[in-house]
């Protein structure tokens, strides 16, 4: 009995509000996409219009007749306005920031005004009920933040939008619903309290005299995208010596492995991930040199922001 009213739903979406999923690039609003109907002011103002009507045919008053008219062709305008206010815009997407789970994502969305016309009053409101104002001045663009609550981690879509106005008059609501192809990664949650970090091990044996360590400068070479950002040579590069690295000779670098199998072999796989991330967080804070073990990826150890956000958000798609 539930399968009806949904598949009566998805009919309604693709062929009425021609929704067929996530939308790739930019959604120009044509005239079939904005969609219009009387607000209950409208409604009451114009059954107020058929009662001076009624009225002025009753009693054959031409100054009624006069004012029902004016009235009417004021409601008229208003509607054309209204449908005005939200034709021909053109709407694309922002790159969405990846946030920890329990936070707000923010998807700013690109509202284009192309035309010689101001649009004003315009509401973007999310699946969930935010809802955010702004106007679009002729020729010009904005950004409208879409925010959606995050609960866990894993990709979260933009999922359905609506733009929506009652611009000039409120006695009309034009709308549109959108569904942009685009997303972010949500983190698993850190664990706090903060769980003491596992022991590094030297990358070369322990105390090694030749092996590459924090002790000593011993010069410098080419950079590599996986080096820290605290030992760029950021003088070289100031004199066009291009982009180096700093090496340092001594005690042995030591490597920190955060391995899925070290954790208790009883703790639940969501509170796994959640310390794992924690790890990951004050090991790039603490400017370690770190990798990753889970169950079926190995993320070799490196340090910076990239190698921080690679195994981020592989802890945060692995399987539910």
């Amino acid at each position: 009995m539930r399968a009806l009213p949904l598949a009566l739903r998805r009919w309604i979406d693709i062929w009425l509000y021609q929704l067929r999923g996530p939308q790739p690039g930019p959604i120009v609003l044509g005239h079939r996409r904005v969609y219009i109907l009387p607000t209950s002011h409208g409604c009451i103002f114009f059954l107020v219009l058929v009662l001076m009507l009624a009225g002025s045919v009753n009693y054959s008053l031409a100054l009624g007749f006069v004012l029902t008219f004016l009235l009417a062709g004021l409601g008229v305008n208003g509607m054309l306005y209204t449908f005005r206010n939200m034709a021909n815009l053109r709407i694309s997407t922002g790159r969405a920031r990846s946030v920890f789970a329990g936070d707000a994502a923010e998807f700013p969305l690109r509202i284009e005004n192309p035309t010689e016309v101001d649009r004003a009053a315009l509401e973007a409101v999310s699946s969930t009920g935010h809802a955010y104002g702004f106007d679009v001045a002729a020729g010009t663009d904005t950004l409208a933040p879409i925010m959606l609550a995050t609960r866990s981690r894993g990709r979260l879509a933009i999922g359905r939008v609506m733009l929506r106005t009652r611009f000039p008059l409120g006695l009309f609501r034009a709308w549109t619903y959108l569904e942009p192809d685009v997303d972010c990664i949500v983190f698993a949650r850190p664990e706090t309290p903060p769980a003491p970090l596992p022991a590094p091990t030297g990358e070369r044996g322990e105390g090694s005299a030749s092996a590459l360590g924090n002790e000593d400068f011993a010069g410098l070479r080419a950079y590599h995208a996986s080096d820290s950002p605290r030992r760029i040579a950021w003088k070289a590069d100031a004199q066009n010596r291009g982009l180096l690295s700093k090496v340092f000779s001594g005690e042995a670098e030591s490597e920190l492995w955060l391995d899925w199998n070290a954790l208790p072999p009883t703790m639940p796989i969501e509170a796994r991930i959640s310390r794992l991330t924690r790890w990951v967080l004050d090991a790039d804070a603490a400017g370690m040199t770190y990798g990753l073990r889970l169950a079926s990826q190995v993320i070799e150890p490196a340090a910076g922001a990239g190698h921080r956000t690679r195994c981020l958000e592989t802890l945060a798609l692995l399987p539910q």
